[in-house]
């Protein structure tokens, strides 16, 4: 059993190499969707395989604490 490990696609709206704003996007895009679809949805779960290849388990971490405080400085 084969295990194919991915990362998110290319973006346009993030030509470099640095990919924290990518990172953010795709978090941010994600808790959209699940806000917009319910927990439950499938469409949202491509939004969490992006940002979960994209950003660090300290930050998402961090945003999911300050997403319960209610002090997450992203638009959501």
């Amino acid at each position: 059993n084969q295990i194919e490990l991915k990362t998110a696609p290319a973006d346009f709206r993030f030509p470099t190499t640095n990919q924290t704003r990518h990172c953010f996007t795709r978090y941010i895009e994600f808790h959209r969707c699940t806000t917009a679809k319910g927990e439950d949805s499938n469409d949202c779960e491509r939004f969490a395989k992006y940002y979960r290849a994209l950003c660090p388990g300290e930050w998402v971490d961090k945003w999911n604490e300050q997403r319960e405080t209610g002090t997450f400085p992203g638009p959501l």
